[in-house]
């Protein structure tokens, strides 16, 4: 998915969860789709309330592939003006031009980030953040072992996961490597941006 589509999922977000009830045919599409797997289903069935169902799926939307948010779109048949409202947003949405971004210095891009860069970091990424560590070369026990080290905050479970990587990689824990896997997992450019601010 886009970082627009992104961008305009987590912008609605609270709207999406008041407005539009997954328990219907919005989930089974998106299976049926092949966006969503099994296991995402039952994750989402399991939530207790529909608002919770729907923020389950916003959840998962993103990094889903591509074809994501048009799927998304088109299992809206239900609530056509929710669809209509997406799809108009959609258009007055801008991209930032990958142009308009300041280029990172050579010099910095060679550096380790800081405590404080990583933790910045942790403050823009969702969902994502799993994948991006595993790019980074984690495994799925250090994520494991970094959700049940602090099992009710996700910015700490995020920071854990930098910090191990810097740990385990010394000096080849840079901040281009870092780059390298944010872009791998389309997160907007602006989120390492953020970083230096």
């Amino acid at each position: 998915m886009d970082a627009r589509d992104k961008q305009l999922l987590r912008s609605l977000r609270l709207e999406l969860c008041t407005e539009v009830l997954v328990d219907g045919v919005v989930v089974q599409y998106l299976y049926q789709e092949g966006i969503l797997t099994d296991s995402h289903v039952q994750e989402i069935k399991s939530q207790t309330t529909s608002q919770r169902k729907t923020m389950m799926l916003l959840d998962i939307l993103p990094s889903r592939g591509p074809k994501a948010f048009d799927a998304f779109l088109d299992s809206l048949q239900e609530f056509p003006w929710v669809k209509e409202k997406l799809m108009m947003k959609r258009k007055e949405m801008t991209v930032q031009d990958p142009a308009d971004v300041t280029e990172i210095a050579p010099c910095i891009l060679k550096t380790s980030p800081t405590d404080q860069q990583l933790n910045k970091l942790a403050r823009r990424l969702g969902p994502e953040w799993e994948h991006i560590v595993l790019c980074l070369g984690l495994s799925h026990t250090d994520i494991y072992r970094c959700k049940v080290n602090h099992p009710h905050n996700l910015q700490s479970q995020i920071v854990a996961a930098f910090v191990l990587w810097r740990q385990r990689l010394g000096k080849k824990a840079t901040i281009q490597s870092l780059q390298a896997s944010l872009m791998a997992e389309e997160v907007d450019p602006s989120v390492l941006q953020y970083m230096f601010e």
